[in-house]
């Protein structure tokens, strides 16, 4: 008989110190990130300004979904190629749903410790992300060229100016 109780009083405390979204999900979720033209190079920096990936694509990075207690993380991605422009794009960490299941089976301890302190209270939604980079204007070649009309294509043609 004692030991139903003192394995009770276990399963209990189990219960009790535990969080579901510790449980359940993670705190580094990883991303696969590509661009056209490849072999671009990447840096993500976090809402700090620290750099945490620094590297060309294709790339997969596993990103922290927390940037500390109670704070969901945020980062810059930027993209950048020689004779095109740069990209900068931004993904933030969303709150998790497991986390509100801390009200039926974590309690007060999970929702407000450990899940907050694991980081397993919020979540990164994006799994990919490819980018398109676009040639600089800066690339392109400053001559002048005279070209025959029959040698443009049709989409620049409502754009000629004629000059009298």
């Amino acid at each position: 008989m004692k030991t139903i109780y003192i394995k009770a009083i276990i399963f209990l405390a189990v219960i009790a110190l535990s969080s579901c979204a510790t449980i359940i999900t993670r705190s580094s979720y990883p991303i696969n990130i590509s661009s056209t033209p490849s072999n671009a190079r990447v840096t993500i920096t976090d809402n700090r300004g620290v750099t945490v990936f620094a590297g060309n694509t294709p790339a997969l990075v596993n990103l922290s979904a927390s940037a500390g207690f109670f704070q969901r993380a945020e980062y810059q991605i930027r993209f950048s190629n020689p004779g095109y422009d740069d990209r900068i794009i931004s993904i933030r960490a969303t709150v998790d749903g497991w986390y509100f299941a801390n009200i039926l089976f974590g309690g007060l301890i999970g929702m407000l410790i450990v899940d907050p302190a694991t980081g397993a209270m919020w979540r990164i939604n994006t799994t990919f992300i490819h980018e398109t980079l676009n040639r600089s204007a800066m690339s392109f070649s400053q001559e002048l060229r005279i070209v025959d009309i029959a040698e443009i294509p049709e989409s620049w043609k409502e754009h000629l100016v004629e000059i009298k």
